[in-house]
């Protein structure tokens, strides 16, 4: 499994999952991060997200097609 992390900015609290998936290139487009949230291949921390404007926050794991990303 390939692992990434991603580390929130100083004045960045959360990042909505969607924006991440497109920021470290998982996702080609909205619309594609956007299917992959709705098909259920997303998951935070353990658990199937559905929510596409989940805010992901420093601590979390998502893991996705054989990606696991830590975010700092």
């Amino acid at each position: 499994m390939e692992k990434l992390t991603y580390t929130l900015t100083d004045n960045q609290e959360h990042i909505p999952l969607i924006n991440l998936l497109q920021v470290l290139n998982i996702a080609q487009s909205g619309g594609h991060a956007k299917i992959l949230v709705r098909e259920g291949e997303v998951m935070v921390n353990g658990v199937v997200e559905l929510q596409m404007r989940k805010k992901i926050r420093s601590t979390d794991k998502i893991e996705l097609e054989g990606v696991q990303i830590d975010i700092a």
